[in-house]
């Protein structure tokens, strides 16, 4: 990457010097860097798990199980982005807390990798809570990048960030998944350990091109107040391990009386943090304007995800029982079909970011709502695209691989029309006193949407089948109606957002 940087002279606003990363200020490089290699480990990891959960050699669990348990574990990974963002602003501060954060990741990984199924549920929680203090903050580093949220350069700047995740996260089926499911599934985990070993060491050697904001505790907990929370964190962490201690010696305890609590804290937490943000009298009349304008960016992109994510579980358990997954011939791992929306996603990535600048030259860039209200409706295109090979199969049949390959297309063809434009505008219209949590509370959406699938895939829940056919069509036409819904209400959104743009 280094070839990458040139020389401006132009003031571009970018913290330190004037070099730039593709016209963006330099510190893009060692994020963009860095989020690969993590993306690198947690999409390798990600492409595994359904399987080895599935596999007769991995835990043997049915498809049912295996789709709550992956979609629980995405749950608890964007949940924890809120916690991870709270202790960047009161305690340690973005960079610090990334720095925490690789370690946890790399543990968890090395955990993963032991031949061993009792300390495998361990390692995925260090995994999603390695995952949780990251995210947040590295995408709120790339913000403190630009010069405040009008800067024209920062939904292009977020867009080259995206590009960063999806290196990464095409590599990683390719190497991982294939090491994964032809030599062993703890091998697969031990590279995942070494690629964010490597991402955590971009960091730390490129971090001094950072913005100094990227070092400010922005509301730092005074010492009284410290020793209140660790007081109040340790009587909290005691009731769940006295409760599920009490129910192992009774030998009453199953996965359930964790997997569902956990589900519902996903589900129910994010309709609370909103809640308590909205009624907090700190803000003033614009801000809460704004906090009004986000929620319904929240529940477009809640819609969204709990469709989108399935591409990593309904859709590859389908895949891996049902699906012909050959080319010519050529029979390649069920995994490197996760391969395919990074890959999507870096072609047509730079196409979007050149057309929203193009589109805005002319005044004719469609606004943010408009384009969560496009996202909408093409991630329940996918899903009325999937109803095919769900005929096929039904039929007894194999489904051809394109027919995986042209749901990936459309839902990637979402995914950039919401996803860095998410990003971007929480950045845009958070509130100063949650500048670093708000990306969390932007994440939770995706903890909302998979915690939706949990429940509905759980036998001991919903029992929803959610890979047949009438489930499909009723998950397809909600997202589409909800996308007509927010297209018809884009005026009044455009009203709360105020002078965000």
């Amino acid at each position: 990457m280094a070839s990458s940087l040139t020389k401006d002279s132009a003031d571009r606003g970018t913290p330190g010097d004037e070099r730039t990363f593709f016209g963006h200020p330099r510190g893009l490089a060692t994020l963009f860097m860095t989020e690969m290699w993590e993306r690198f480990s947690y999409y390798g990891m990600k492409a595994l798990l359904p399987l080895y959960l599935v596999a007769p050699n991995g835990l043997d669990l049915g498809a049912a199980a295996t789709i709550t348990i992956t979609a629980v574990y995405g749950s608890m990974v964007y949940l924890l982005t809120l916690p991870g963002g709270w202790i960047a602003d009161r305690f340690l501060g973005p960079r610090r807390t990334v720095a925490v954060a690789g370690v946890v990741i790399m543990l968890g990984h090395l955990t993963l990798a032991l031949p061993s199924a009792g300390v495998f549920y361990l390692g995925l929680a260090l995994v999603a809570i390695g995952s949780g203090l990251l995210k947040a903050n590295i995408s709120t580093m790339v913000g403190h990048l630009y010069d405040g949220p009008n800067d024209p350069r920062r939904d292009g700047g977020f867009t080259v960030f995206y590009i960063g995740i999806n290196a990464g996260a095409f590599a990683a089926p390719l190497a991982i998944g294939t090491v994964g499911e032809k030599v062993g599934w703890h091998l697969g985990f031990g590279m995942a350990a070494v690629g964010m070993a490597l991402g955590l060491a971009q960091f730390l050697l490129g971090s001094r091109h950072l913005s100094e904001r990227s070092d400010i505790v922005p509301t730092p907990m005074p010492a009284a107040e410290k020793a209140a929370v660790l007081r109040k964190a340790l009587l909290w962490l005691a009731v769940p391990v006295v409760f599920y201690g009490a129910l192992g010696l009774s030998g009453h305890y199953t996965v359930n009386w964790a997997v569902i609590p956990v589900t519902l804290i996903g589900l129910l937490v994010p309709i609370w943090v909103i809640a308590r943000i909205k009624r907090d009298r700190d803000l003033d009349a614009a801000e809460q304007s704004r906090m009004s304008a986000f929620v319904w960016f929240f529940v477009a992109a809640a819609i969204f995800w709990m469709i989108y994510d399935q591409g990593a579980s309904t859709l590859a358990v389908f895949a891996s029982e049902s699906a012909d997954n050959s080319v010519l011939g050529w029979e390649f791992p069920v995994s490197w079909y996760q391969s395919l929306n990074p890959l999507m996603i870096m072609a047509a990535a730079p196409v979007f970011a050149w057309l929203w600048v193009w589109l805005n030259r002319r005044g004719k860039e469609p606004s943010t709502i408009v384009k969560f209200s496009a996202a909408l409706l093409l991630v329940g295109a996918s899903f009325f695209l999937f109803l095919a090979p769900l005929a096929i199969a039904g039929d007894g049949e194999k489904a051809a691989a394109l027919w995986i390959a042209g749901i990936y297309f459309v839902q990637t063809l979402g995914e950039l029309t919401l996803s860095p434009v998410g990003l971007s505008v929480t950045t845009k219209m958070a509130p100063v006193k949650y500048a670093s949590q708000m990306m969390g509370v932007w994440f939770l959406a995706v903890s909302a949407g998979d915690s939706v699938t949990a429940l509905l895939s759980n036998e001991a829940v919903g029992g929803v089948n959610l890979d047949r056919a009438g489930f499909v069509a009723v998950e397809a036409t909600l997202a589409a109606l909800a996308g007509v819904a927010l297209y018809l209400y884009r005026n009044k959104v455009k009203r709360l957002m105020g002078d965000v743009r």
